[in-house]
C-alpha cells in the first residue's frame, strides 16, 4: 500500500497541480526563449549596431549565455529555501522575477538612444531572467512529482516539461505573427517590444493559478519529521541542504549534470542556432525558419508526455538513452536537410530532432526527482540540472555560431553535438534505474541532515 505521502491525490486535485506547474513553466520558458529568438533576429542590430552582422550576432548570443551563468546561483538560492520553506512559495517568487525582467526588456531603450548603457542594462535583466529560471525548474517538477501517482510519475512529471516547447511555441508564434504583419522597419523600431510587454499579462494569469495549489504532501511530511528530530535532539542542528547534497548525493549530481549535456546542447542548437544557420547558410527567410520551429515545437509538446508514459513502463534510463543516441545519430542528416533550403525538409529536420530530444527531456523530471532525498531534493535536482546548463545550453548557440564563422561548415557543429551525446550516454549508463522508488522512502542516512552542535554544558569552567 502507498504511504500517505505518496497515495494518489484526487484526479481533480492532481490536474489542478499539473495545470499550475505547466502554465507557470510555460510563461517562464516563454520569457526565456523570447530573448533567444530576439537575440538571433534583432538584438544584434538594436544593441550592437557597430559590429559586423555575424559578430553582432555573437555578442547578442553572449548576452543570451549570461542568463545561463545566473542559473546555478538561482538553483542554489531557490533550492536552499525551497527545501527549507516549501516548493510553492519559491515558485511564486521565480515567476514574479522572470516576468518583471522580461517586461522591463520591452521598455528598454536601445543603443541608438542611450549608447553603451543599453547592452549593459540588457545584460542585467538577462541575469535576473537566468536567476529566476534556475529556481523555477526544480520546484515545478517536484511539485508534480511529489503530488502525483507513483505508478504514473513519469507521465505526470513530464507535463511541466512541456512548458519548454509550449513557451517556445508561444514565443515563436508571437514573433512569427509580428514578422508576418509588420515590415522589417516597423518590427525593428517597435514591434519587437510587444512580445516582451505581453509577459506582464501572462504573469498575472500564472500567479492566479499557481497561488491556488497546495504545498507538496511529501515535503510536508519530511518537514514534520525534521521538526520532530530537532525536538528529540536539542543538541543537533540541521545541515544546509547544499552541504547534505554534496555529502550524500554527489554521485547523483554528477550523473544529472552528464545527463543534461546532450539534452541541453541539442535543444539550443535545434531551436536557437537554427535561426542563424538557416537564414545565413541555407538562404531561408526569417519567417520560414520561425514557422519550421513553430510546427516542430507543437509536435515536441505532444511527444513529451508520450515519452514520459513510456518511461513508466520500461524505465527512465532506456528512454533517456534512446534520446541521447538518437540525437547524436540525427545531427548530420539534420544539417543536410536544412542545406536543401526546402521548407518541408526544414520542418522534418527540426521535428525529428525535437522528438528525439523529448526522449531525454520527458523522463528527466521524474528521473532527477527520484535520485534525491526529500529535504534536499529541490537543491539536488536544481544543482544537477542548472550547473550543467552553464557548460551545455549557455554556450551552445555561441559555440555553434563561432564554429560556423571559423569553418563555414556544419560538420564541426554536428560533431560538437555528437560529443555531448556520448557524454550523456556514459552518465545515464552509470545511473541506477529509479522508476520504482517511493519518493517518501528516498532518504539519506540517519545523520544526513543533522550535524552535532557542542552541548551547552560540555565546556569546562
Amino acid at each position: 500500500m502507498p504511504s500517505p505521502a505518496t497515495a494518489p491525490p484526487p484526479p481533480a486535485s492532481l490536474k489542478r497541480i499539473v495545470t499550475a506547474s505547466l502554465i507557470g513553466t510555460t510563461i517562464e520558458w516563454y520569457d526565456f526563449f523570447l530573448y533567444g529568438s530576439a537575440a538571433a533576429l534583432v538584438f544584434n542590430k538594436l544593441f550592437f549596431p557597430d559590429s559586423d552582422p555575424l559578430v553582432g550576432t555573437l555578442l547578442s548570443f553572449l548576452t543570451y549565455a549570461v542568463g545561463f551563468a545566473a542559473r546555478p546561483l538561482g538553483a542554489l538560492v531557490f533550492g536552499h529555501y525551497g527545501d527549507r520553506l516549501g516548493r510553492k512559495k519559491l515558485l511564486v517568487l521565480s515567476l514574479l522575477l522572470m516576468g518583471g525582467a522580461t517586461f522591463a526588456i520591452g521598455l528598454l531603450p536601445t543603443h541608438a538612444t542611450i549608447g553603451t548603457a543599453a547592452p549593459v542594462l540588457l545584460t542585467v535583466l538577462r541575469l535576473v531572467q537566468g536567476f529566476a529560471l534556475g529556481g523555477e525548474w526544480g520546484g515545478a517538477v517536484l511539485l508534480v512529482s511529489e503530488h502525483g501517482d507513483a505508478r504514473r510519475r513519469g507521465f505526470w512529471a513530464s507535463w511541466p516539461q512541456t512548458g519548454a516547447p509550449a513557451g517556445q511555441l508561444l514565443a515563436t508564434g508571437v514573433l512569427s505573427l509580428l514578422t508576418a504583419v509588420l515590415s522589417d522597419a516597423a518590427f525593428g523600431d517597435w514591434g519587437w517590444r510587444i512580445p516582451f510587454l505581453l509577459s506582464g499579462v501572462l504573469v498575472i494569469v500564472g500567479l492566479w493559478i499557481r497561488l491556488s495549489v497546495d504545498e507538496s504532501p511529501v515535503f510536508k511530511q519530511a518537514l514534520a519529521q525534521a521538526e520532530a528530530r530537532k525536538a528529540d535532539h536539542a543538541a543537533t542542528a540541521e545541515k544546509l541542504p547544499l552541504v547534505a547534497v554534496l555529502r550524500h548525493h554527489w554521485r547523483d549530481v554528477l550523473i544529472a549534470m552528464g545527463a543534461r549535456m546532450a539534452e541541453n546542447i541539442s535543444y539550443y542548437v535545434i531551436t536557437a542556432f537554427i535561426l542563424v544557420y538557416a537564414t545565413t547558410s541555407a538562404g531561408v527567410s526569417k519567417q520560414t525558419a520561425l514557422n519550421a520551429v513553430l510546427i516542430a515545437s507543437a509536435v515536441h509538446f505532444a511527444a513529451i508526455p508520450a515519452w514520459g508514459a513510456l518511461s513508466d513502463r520500461i524505465g527512465r534510463r532506456p528512454v533517456y538513452l534512446m534520446g541521447a543516441v538518437g540525437v547524436g545519430l540525427w545531427m548530420f542528416p539534420f544539417f543536410s536537410l536544412i542545406d536543401t533550403g526546402g521548407f518541408g525538409n526544414l520542418i522534418l529536420a527540426v521535428t525529428v530532432g525535437l522528438v528525439l530530444h523529448g526522449a531525454m527531456y520527458a523522463p528527466q523530471a521524474a528521473f532527477f526527482s527520484e535520485m534525491f532525498a526529500t529535504r534536499m531534493r529541490y537543491s539536488g535536482a536544481s544543482i544537477g540540472a542548472q550547473f550543467a546548463s552553464v557548460a551545455a545550453g549557455a554556450p551552445a548557440p555561441l559555440i555553434a555560431t563561432a564554429l560556423l564563422s571559423d569553418y563555414g561548415s556544419s560538420t564541426p557543429i554536428a560533431l560538437y553535438v555528437i560529443g555531448a551525446a556520448v557524454l550523456t550516454v556514459i552518465a545515464v549508463a552509470a545511473a541506477k534505474e529509479t522508476r520504482h522508488r517511493d519518493l517518501a522512502d528516498v532518504e539519506p542516512p540517519a545523520d544526513a541532515d543533522r550535524t552535532t552542535a557542542p552541548a551547552a554544558d560540555a565546556r569546562t569552567p
